[in-house]
């Protein structure tokens, strides 16, 4: 790991889980926990976290699910370290891998062992951010975890469908103005797609959607219930507290 990187150590889950990342540039938050809540798996199965960070999605689907195997892949190479440090650190590395890969290059996945069609789950937070149309960090290890080029989406669907097997499911989590984008890409190689909002607060807008896809599934539809984050006083909702704190799974989780 880079010598002058320095990090933190934070609970997450209601302590449940410790994880180690840098002081400054990324920084795992909510939406990590809600796509892992997202996610359903059971024990024998192999999820993969494509662009994992410090591996705090994965590794809370690792920490809720026993015997399921997890595999982090992440581009930057210290965020990959210290994921693999953060397995260790939560006694999970004994089925928590993590590799330092550019998760668009299926030679270098192949070279790491991935089979075409042999992963029963993939789940994933790109960057999403653009930069033609906003604002992005003047840190390049931040603007990295944040800022995707144009079709990036596109790119790690398509990585995803090569990696899972057929009935696989996909679940990502990606900015609300662009779910329209998101269906559009799934379309030609996933079906029986879900979709759950998830709100600041009940009287405003969608900030984030939670989408769940099944790879060769039909071509069918279903909304759920947004998820509200806080309540009109600004405090966090039950809901949320049960997903963010307790490790509760999200209505959308259920394939």
């Amino acid at each position: 790991m880079e010598a002058e990187t320095e990090t933190s150590e934070d609970a997450i889950l209601g302590g449940r889980l410790r994880l180690r990342q840098p002081l400054r540039g990324h920084r795992f938050g909510h939406d990590a926990i809600l796509l892992a809540a997202a996610t359903k798996a059971c024990g024998g199965e192999h999820a993969v976290d494509l662009g994992s960070g410090v591996g705090a999605a994965g590794l809370a689907l690792a920490a809720r699910v026993p015997e399921l195997t997890i595999t982090l892949v992440e581009v930057d190479r210290t965020l990959s370290e210290l994921a693999l440090d953060n397995a260790r650190l939560n006694h999970l590395d004994d089925r928590v891998r993590a590799l330092a890969l550019d998760i668009e290059d299926l030679a270098a996945l192949k070279a790491a062992g991935f089979l075409p069609g042999s992963v029963d789950r993939v789940l994933m937070n790109p960057p999403f951010h653009d930069a033609r149309r906003q604002n992005v960090s003047p840190d390049p290890r931040r603007r990295l975890a944040h800022v995707g080029a144009p079709g990036l989406l596109q790119r790690w669907i398509a990585t995803a469908a090569w990696l899972l097997k057929p009935r696989g499911v996909l679940t990502l989590i990606w900015r609300a103005d662009g779910l329209d984008d998101v269906v559009a890409e799934l379309r030609p190689e996933f079906g029986d797609i879900a979709v759950q909002p998830v709100l600041p607060r009940a009287d405003a807008s969608a900030i984030r959607v939670l989408v769940r896809a099944v790879k060769a599934g039909r071509s069918t539809r279903t909304d759920y219930p947004p998820l509200s984050l806080n309540d009109g006083q600004g405090q966090p909702t039950a809901a949320a507290e049960a997903v963010l704190r307790e490790g509760k799974t999200l209505t959308i989780a259920e394939i």
